[in-house]
């Protein structure tokens, strides 16, 4: 018993944390600068986007990675699984994955070199504030140290079974600047208090390194897997969300702009980067309709009682969902199903504020219309195109045709909002397409890359440019627009 506790013990405290100097500092180890084991390290082998776990006692405690082989090991001291790992093995350099400091094993000192700062910057990418402000402004490519070439934020991401619904939800937050740019610097959240034992902050973290390494200019590789980001989702979404069956992009990005908000500390009456960036408000109009059995004198009676009167409410939004109308499915002469097509303006009618739509719930029913009273920064529209009946989901396959830029939505707009928003025309940034049948099928994501321009198509780890043209023959299911700034009117780019 008492071994294996001095074991336990070994793994998780450094031996000699306390005296291990720094830079020429008193006890630094007169090795330290001169470790003849550097040339052992294997780059091509490092992957740091896995939970820091041992890879023997599973434990998150004082992990290690042995930049030889690639490997995680816990502890420093002599019984520890780095230490065995280092005299069984014959591999020497270790990396901290918390304090970031360098160390030789059996030897047990510290390694100061600056050759080994490309390796830090992989684990921990961090941005200033200058190169944060030039991402949108160049299209410049990087080599990753396995030789492929790479535009930053362009980079596919890993579908570790079935997460590609995630995975496309979180490349559009990806490509929306405000919202990448404060989650690119920590300080931003970081000061952000949250009550003891609360574990939705994990998810804020996450995202955080997620957008560093998607944009980090100096990666090993270029792309990058999701997986301690989602673990966070599965852990903080109480297994709603899933790595291992397919889940529904827009339920996933609901609870998320949800979730981020409010582990941010975000309220219904106090913002967060997330109703900065996304949320909008409207006027909605509801009135009651009589139950349809009733004779119609008695119908007519009860319109008139104040029950049955129209009430406005205003509410906030962080999406708008349009409808698609009931696919009619025809066929030509050779017996091919003709996809229907529907203009993006016809689906925008819902919030004219006249079209009226009826509302059922299982015990009364509402005629609704809808009003916008103020437009976000950036505006996400849902498509839906999926309904679920008593046993299975449907697809409605409708092609919706929509310009890539100059979308002017002044005419959804209350006439006191028209009188006071100054830009009411958006350009597509990101469009989410959801192929095949409804529950299984696959997801990809189109993005505009703003330095350069251009749109990429991703699916996964697979990248590739797209002509603009071809993105408005999918079937897009989740779009996110960015308002136009006065400057942008005479300046748009790959149209």
């Amino acid at each position: 018993e008492m071994i294996s506790l001095k074991r336990e013990r070994d793994n998780e405290e450094d031996d000699d944390d306390h005296e291990d100097g720094g830079r020429g500092r008193v006890g630094e180890d007169r090795r330290s600068r001169h470790c003849p084991y550097l040339d052992t390290i294997n780059r091509s082998v490092l992957d740091f986007d896995f939970e820091k776990l041992c890879s023997i006692s599973l434990s998150h405690i004082n992990v290690y990675a042995c930049l030889v082989c690639g490997k995680y090991f816990q502890g420093r001291g002599q019984k520890s699984h780095a230490y065995t790992h280092s005299v069984q093995f014959s591999h020497h350099v270790f990396l901290n994955l918390h304090t970031l400091k360098f160390y030789c094993l059996p030897d047990n000192y510290e390694i100061i070199d600056s050759s080994l700062e490309d390796i830090t910057y992989v684990l921990k990418p961090t941005f200033t504030k200058q190169h944060i402000a030039a991402l949108d402004k160049h299209g410049k490519l990087y080599r990753a140290y396995d030789g492929t070439t790479y535009l930053p934020g362009i980079v596919g991401l890993n579908n570790i079974k079935a997460n590609d619904y995630a995975n496309a939800v979180l490349q559009a937050f990806s490509n929306v600047p405000p919202l990448r740019n404060y989650f690119l610097e920590e300080e931003n959240y970081m000061g952000i208090r949250r009550p003891p034992g609360d574990i939705m902050f994990l998810l804020v973290q996450r995202f955080g390194e997620l957008m560093r390494k998607l944009w980090n200019p100096r990666n090993f590789k270029a792309h990058v897997s999701p997986h301690e980001m989602l673990q966070a989702v599965v852990l903080c979404s109480k297994k709603t969300f899933q790595i291992t069956k397919q889940g529904d992009a827009v339920d996933f990005m609901t609870w998320f702009l949800n979730a981020l908000h409010g582990a941010l500390g975000g309220t219904k009456k106090k913002s967060s980067i997330i109703t900065k960036v996304f949320q909008g408000s409207m006027r909605i109009f509801s009135k009651k309709l009589p139950h349809p059995d009733l004779l119609p004198e008695e119908k007519e009676a009860l319109l008139l009682t104040e029950e049955y009167q129209e009430q406005m409410s205003e509410s906030t939004f962080l999406f708008l969902t349009l409808d698609l109308p009931t696919a009619p499915l025809y066929k030509d002469e050779k017996e091919q199903l003709i996809i229907p097509q529907v203009p993006l303006f016809n689906i925008l009618g819902k919030f004219n504020g006249n079209t009226e739509k009826e509302y059922k719930t299982y015990k009364e029913n509402f005629l609704k219309r809808f009003q916008l009273t103020k437009l976000p920064p950036y505006l996400i529209f849902c498509i839906k195109r999926f309904t679920k009946n008593n046993f299975f989901v449907e697809k409605n396959p409708t092609i919706v045709n929509f310009p890539i830029t100059n979308v002017d939505l002044s005419e959804y707009l209350t006439e006191e909002a028209q009188a006071t928003e100054k830009n009411t025309s958006y350009d597509l940034v990101a469009n989410i397409v959801h192929d095949g049948k409804p529950t299984e099928g696959s997801y990809r994501i189109h993005v505009l890359h703003h330095g350069t321009g251009k749109w990429y198509e991703m699916q996964d780890l697979q990248v590739i440019d797209i002509l603009p043209q071809m993105i408005t023959l999918s079937e897009a299911y989740i779009q996110i627009w960015k308002r136009q700034e006065s400057s942008d009117t005479n300046n748009h780019r790959g149209v």
